[in-house]
This record gives structure tokens, C-alpha cells and sequence, in this order.
């Protein structure tokens, strides 16, 4: 039941909500389809995604569930996948993906916290508050002296660490609304501020910090459009950034590839770059590219994954709860839902 949203907006938000709530577990959680993968990052996507639409109950219940979930060091043990194999030519398998300690994983709990405040005020998220600080002081704990964050625990300070542009520009958002939370909570961080300056040097002056281990960079859409909607630069650079990459990366017609050289534009990605595209004065596009993927609903308003161009089907033939999180999230930046719609914009 959608409980507070206008009716104007009842329409678009409705198929998506019903998607997460079906995929909700008793305990909370919040996986990517039945039977499908769970981790922090996108389990936390969702409760934003439920709490714009009203759906508070549910929300309280996926933010309990992270405090449940989150281990004595502060970190979620998330599985990957992204790495899952697919089980024939349309379907993602039901199996068990590998379980890592992503440190972005684990620092978007305090991005869902901040939001929570934003809509429900600060003593209904004092609460959450041990498990961000103790979230975010693991992350810091995988912070190098250059500013760069490792992207996983397990291969900080080994042979493998390395650092992606696209996890480091969202942690450097999770972590500027961890200091927020701080400063309304009443127990500041001093030293988080400093690493979030650190951290936004190394983004926009050690590119050499990024892709050590052989990342393809320039590859993905995320590491071009992430640091803008996390508001690594400032406005004007942001705006010289989307606009340069906007004809290798964005599709007429259909919306933002995940990847360069695949002929396959996501919802999820198009959504953030509407995000993104806000935060730096481009409403224009921002609304063309929503109107673009309204087109990947299937009969019940429900947004598939993506759309392979070429074969022309909805690939894969998947609709997860992050997917559906990603679209209310970047209507609610463009249509100002709610009272947290400008969580992304700085």
C-alpha cells in the first residue's frame, strides 16, 4: 500500500513497491529476486526505495534486519552477484554467489540511515545509529594513506587490494551522510571528515589509485557517472563530465549502457543517471531518460533489468528489487516525492 504518496504518483511507484514488498523476507531482508543473492548495498536501496513510498513499516524492517545482519567488526558479508553464472541464455542461476567483505556494501547502511532521518527526523533513526558509526569506522579501517579505500577487506594490504572509482565515489557519499547523521545525532566524528576529504582528493587527483589490478577503465558506466551523483566535483566539472561521456554511454531512445561495448542499456544505471544528471542542472535530460524506461515495464508496471538492443528482448529476464529501488529513488530526486529527495543532490 503506497501511504503517503499523490495520487499523480500512485501510478508510476505502484508495480515497483509491490516488487520489493514481494521479494521482502519474514526476517527483513531484502534479496535481489526469490531465491536470488542478498547483500548490504542493494538490501539498502530498497528500504530507501519503501520508505518514499510510504511503506515505513516494511523499511523498519529492513533496517532492523541490517542491524541483524551486520557482524561484530562493524561489516556485512554480502554475496556477489553480479559474479552469478547465468542458468541458460535469459535467466540468472539460483545458486549461492561468494560472500566478501565490500566495503561500499558495507558503507551505503549509513546513506539508508540518513535517509530514514530525512523522512521520520532524528530520534526515530538514533536507533541505527551504533551500527552506522561501527560500519564506518570498518570502512575507514581499509582507508590507505593516499585516500583510495580498498573495495573488500579481505584484499586490503595483499597482493590483489586495489580500489574502483565507482565504489570509492559511493562511499565518498555514504560517508559525507554518515557525518551528517553524526552532527544531528549529537556524536560528531572528527576524523571522518578528514578521510572524506582525503578520499575526495584521491578521486578527482590519483586516478592512478583506481584499477591497479587490471580493472577495465572507462569500461562502465558507473565509473563515469558515480562521482558526479556523489558530488565528488563541483557543479560545472560535473556537468563538462556527463556531457562529454553522454554519446558513448547513452542510447536515444532507450537509456545508459551498463557497459560500453555490450549492446545493453540497464534501468538501474539509467536511473542513477538521472540522479546524476540532477545534481548538476541537466532536468532535461534527466526527464528524457525516465520517459525512455518507462518502456522496460512488464504487464504488472514492474521494470525488467535491462534491454539488449539487438536481440531485442528484456535481458536478463529478471526483476529485482534493486532495479525497482533504482526508479522510485531517481522520481522521487526528480519530482521531490518526499522530504528526502535531495539525499543525492548535496
Amino acid at each position: 500500500m503506497l501511504q503517503e504518496t499523490s495520487a499523480s504518483h500512485q501510478g508510476k511507484l505502484a508495480g515497483p513497491v509491490a516488487r520489493i514488498l514481494q521479494v521482502q523476507r519474514a526476517d527483513g531482508t531484502i534479496p535481489w529476486y526469490e531465491d536470488g543473492p542478498w547483500d548490504s548495498w542493494n538490501h539498502a536501496e530498497c528500504v530507501m526505495a519503501l520508505a518514499v513510498a510510504g511503506e515505513y513499516s516494511a523499511a523498519r524492517a529492513g533496517l532492523d534486519a541490517l542491524a541483524n545482519a551486520q557482524r561484530g567488526d562493524g561489516a556485512f558479508l554480502s554475496e556477489y552477484g553480479n559474479a552469478l553464472p547465468m542458468a541458460d541464455h535469459v535467466s540468472i542461476a539460483r545458486v549461492e554467489g561468494d560472500k566478501v567483505l565490500d566495503t561500499n556494501f558495507t558503507a551505503y547502511v549509513a546513506t539508508a540511515v540518513e535517509h530514514y532521518r530525512m523522512l521520520k527526523g532524528t530520534p526515530a533513526a538514533r536507533e541505527y545509529w551504533p551500527m552506522v558509526r561501527s560500519a564506518i569506522c570498518h570502512v575507514l579501517d581499509h582507508q590507505h594513506d593516499q585516500g583510495d579505500v580498498s573495495w573488500s577487506a579481505e584484499v586490503h594490504g595483499g597482493d590483489l587490494d586495489d580500489a574502483l572509482v565507482a565504489a570509492n565515489a559511493s562511499i565518498f557519499a555514504s560517508l559525507g551522510h554518515a557525518i551528517c547523521l553524526a552532527g544531528a545525532i549529537g556524536d560528531p566524528q572528527g576524523a571522518w571528515i578528514e578521510a572524506h576529504a582525503q578520499l575526495g582528493h584521491a578521486l578527482r587527483e590519483r586516478p592512478e589509485r583506481f584499477g591497479r589490478s587490471g580493472h577495465e577503465r572507462g569500461r562502465h558506466a558507473m565509473d563515469w557517472y558515480y562521482p558526479v551523483l556523489a558530488g565528488v566535483h563541483d557543479r560545472q566539472v560535473s556537468a563538462a563530465l556527463l556531457q562529454r561521456e553522454w554519446p558513448r554511454f547513452v542510447d536515444d531512445g532507450l537509456g545508459c549502457r551498463c557497459v560500453l561495448d555490450e549492446p545493453w542499456v540497464t534501468v538501474a544505471e539509467t536511473c542513477e543517471l538521472v540522479i546524476a544528471a540532477l545534481r548538476c542542472g541537466m532536468d532535461k535530460e534527466a526527464a528524457t531518460l525516465l520517459g525512455w524506461i518507462e518502456d522496460r515495464r512488464d504487464g504488472e508496471g514492474v521494470f525488467w533489468m535491462g534491454w539488449q538492443f539487438v536481440e531485442q528482448i528484456d535481458w536478463p529476464a529478471e526483476r529485482p528489487s534493486w532495479t525497482q529501488a533504482a526508479y522510485v529513488l531517481a522520481l522521487d530526486a526528480a519530482e521531490g516525492i518526499s522530504s528526502a529527495s535531495a539525499i543525492f543532490s548535496g
